[in-house]
């Protein structure tokens, strides 16, 4: 009898669902079986996650294979459809013990080979207590779930719903217990962080919660993931601004560049107003970096537009980019709006791509010779406070914080002896 098999698939909160379901599954005795977390962000995601099922179909003959995650929320008739897969199940049920003890231990009975319920009538998240994730390094806890914005190209509150909080409290013990465990780093995972609180007794902010989770654990380090900068709160800006256990990084979901792109969009923020966000956050912090999610192609996009995209690389100082390039999403109003030709798409995700090459270029090349606080990944990687990477000529500590000096850089990743 073996462990069953888990592949996962998109963001940070992906990956934290993953251990929880790892949990989930062992209280329920389900051992040879393979779970797939899948990502809808991009059609693209969909076809890999496809391919993936195929894939660990092939290499583990006779197991049942249960696929779950977003994209088996928005279609599960896509992965019903599949003779590889054994069950689907949606987002809200991956969490629940009674949908795991229903399937253990050998998936036959009257469980319905689909799961999947309406996601918008889900009211609240549970806050799942985890104890290790595999490695020493930085764990993920999740604080909030589900988005009430509906921005015109995404897919995504279709597959997780409308926002629910974690309470304050219960994300404090989670710590508690990751910081017991032995964890040095703590990330923050969302769908829209910025929200959480709102559906709340008082409708605390991120930044009370930040402030909280400061105040009564002894995380070393503390990270959040990518937020809205609109919604960015006072408190979360005295913490970035005092809070030296808040890590001076920040991922932005900026999405472009161009005001009249970010309306059709139905984005909450105009250009002015991410280079504004930027600008206050570095004088607060002069040492924060920022990543950003930008689109590359979004239906109606000129050259022009994507100019402003462009430029937003240098405007906003951005350091690490994820680029997208547009992909439709059956059912988004975006769908509907004329398509930009896929050459050009392609064109301008590739420029987006270079100009975010030379922006890592310059911070790294701006390291050299300084300290940093590194956490280590393996015994020869680790990454500083502003997630660039370090690789070491010597073996360190897994799991560690190590202060170094920065020798250079090979292009890709900062150096150290």
């Amino acid at each position: 009898m073996s462990a069953p098999v888990f592949s996962n698939h998109g963001c940070r909160l992906n990956m934290y669902e993953t251990e929880a379901m790892k949990d989930l599954a062992a209280q329920a005795g389900l051992t040879d079986a393979v779970i797939v977390n899948t990502c809808a962000v991009t059609a693209e995601a969909v076809r890999k996650a496809r391919k993936d099922i195929r894939r660990l179909a092939r290499e583990n003959p006779g197991k049942p294979v249960i696929v779950t995650g977003c994209a088996a929320q928005t279609e599960p008739e896509t992965f019903a459809a599949m003779p590889e897969v054994t069950r689907v199940i949606g987002n809200s049920e991956k969490m629940q013990p009674e949908t795991w003890a229903g399937m253990a231990p050998d998936l036959i009975g009257a469980t319905e080979r689909v799961q999947v319920d309406d996601i918008m009538s889900v009211r609240e998240t549970a806050g799942h207590l985890i104890d290790g994730f595999g490695t020493r390094s930085r764990a993920y806890v999740q604080v909030q779930n589900g988005c009430d914005h509906r921005c015109t190209f995404c897919i995504i509150p279709f597959g997780r719903g409308n926002s629910r909080s974690v309470p304050a409290g219960v994300v404090v013990e989670q710590i508690a217990r990751l910081v017991d465990q032995g964890y040095n780093e703590v990330v923050l995972t969302g769908v829209d962080l910025t929200s959480w609180g709102a559906d709340l007794p008082g409708e605390p902010r991120l930044g009370d919660l930040v402030r909280r989770i400061l105040k009564l654990t002894a995380v070393p380090r503390l990270r959040i993931s990518s937020i809205d900068s609109i919604e960015a709160d006072p408190a979360l800006m005295d913490a970035i601004a005092d809070e030296d256990r808040l890590m001076p990084h920040l991922h932005l979901s900026l999405q472009h560049g161009s005001d009249l792109i970010l309306k059709r969009m139905k984005r909450r923020h105009l250009r002015g107003d991410a280079i504004a966000f930027c600008t206050e956050a570095r004088r607060l912090r002069p040492d924060m970096t920022f990543g950003a999610d930008i689109i590359a192609g979004f239906p109606t996009e000129t050259e022009t537009h994507f100019a402003d995209s462009l430029r937003l690389v240098e405007d906003c100082d951005l350091t690490w980019l994820h680029v997208f390039p547009y992909s439709a999403r059956k059912g988004t109003p975006a769908a509907r709006m004329p398509a930009v030709d896929g050459a050009a798409i392609k064109d301008r995700a590739a420029r987006l791509r270079a100009a975010g090459d030379s922006a890592v270029q310059r911070h790294l090349a701006a390291q050299s010779g300084r300290s940093h606080d590194v956490l280590m990944e393996s015994p020869r990687m680790g990454r500083t406070a502003q997630f660039a990477e370090v690789h070491f000529a010597s073996d360190r500590p897994e799991g560690q914080v190590v202060r170094t000096t920065i020798t250079g850089h090979d292009g890709a990743h900062l150096t150290a002896a």
